[in-house]
């Protein structure tokens, strides 16, 4: 091959875009940049659950009766369930709703940037993000709360897919969701509503073992009640299986339902999403 060949593919290979994966890094470094630059949503993306768990926690301090645990203690692992889906399911879905009432979407979709890099790049924010939010509230649960580091190597296992799984499928439902809102004015209204009242019947802000048994039907059809529970496994002493529904901790059960909403959430994120708002054509 000569000299002049080889400078011809040097060349083409220096001017070839780059893929999906190295543009969906730089995405995600440039959404994680625009996100700390909004200093009002960094202070209440972190310090909202931390808040609640602070005042729920005060509130309802007392022993529970035959679960070996405080009150306090049952709100560190839910508000961490309740962290990663606001980071995921909450962010996505107000965020991605604007950015396509605002065109931004309708923009992106008009370059050569591959429509799995968009993804991606929102993918990387919510890890960064979930990621920070778990830590914080791990901090202050263990520091405030008495509540114990796992002393297994099973238990921590249990707690990263626990976190993956949730992490995904909330995220991708944020996806799906964020085609519902008609305009970016009504985002917050659609997407923070369902996620309200799924902490009220997924053993967020109540304990289970006083929420209906019907209510908790209809949480256990979403990951957040899933979520709680999981984490309550890797968190809690095994004396406060008691206070689950089932009477124990369903780990395995847990793997089912947030493996079928990554499946489900992308099948529906495949069927829902547009580039563009349905008045734009």
């Amino acid at each position: 091959m000569t000299t002049t060949a080889v400078r011809s593919r040097t060349d083409a290979r220096a001017g070839r875009l780059p893929g999906a994966w190295g543009l969906g890094l730089r995405r995600g470094a440039l959404e994680i940049k625009q996100f700390f630059r909004q200093r009002d949503q960094v202070v209440f993306t972190f310090a909202f659950p931390v808040v609640f768990l602070f005042l729920f926690a005060s509130i309802f301090s007392d022993d529970v009766e035959g679960a070996g645990i405080k009150a306090s203690q049952l709100y560190v692992p839910a508000m961490m369930a309740a962290g990663i889906m606001s980071t995921s399911f909450q962010s996505l879905g107000i965020s991605i709703a604007v950015e396509r009432d605002e065109k931004v979407l309708r923009r992106l979709r008009g370059t050569p940037m591959p429509p799995a890099a968009y993804f991606l790049g929102k993918i990387w924010l919510v890890l960064f993000t979930g990621i920070l939010e778990t830590a914080i509230l791990l901090l202050v649960g263990t520091t405030l709360y008495d509540v114990d580091l796992p002393s297994d190597a099973g238990k921590w296992f249990a707690f990263a897919w626990i976190f993956v799984l949730g992490l995904t499928g909330c995220a991708l439902l944020g996806i799906a969701v964020s085609s519902v809102p008609k305009s970016s004015k009504s985002a917050s209204s659609v997407v923070v509503l369902p996620f309200l009242v799924l902490q009220f019947i997924s053993g967020v802000y109540i304990s289970i073992d006083t929420i209906p048994d019907w209510m908790l039907n209809i949480g256990a059809l979403f990951p957040l009640k899933w979520m709680c529970q999981g984490l309550r496994g890797v968190f809690l002493p095994d004396s406060a299986q008691v206070l689950e529904q089932a009477g124990g901790w369903e780990l395995g059960r847990t793997a089912l339902v947030l493996g079928a909403w990554c499946v489900g959430g992308l099948l529906l994120c495949l069927l829902t999403f547009r580039w563009k708002n349905r008045r734009d054509g």
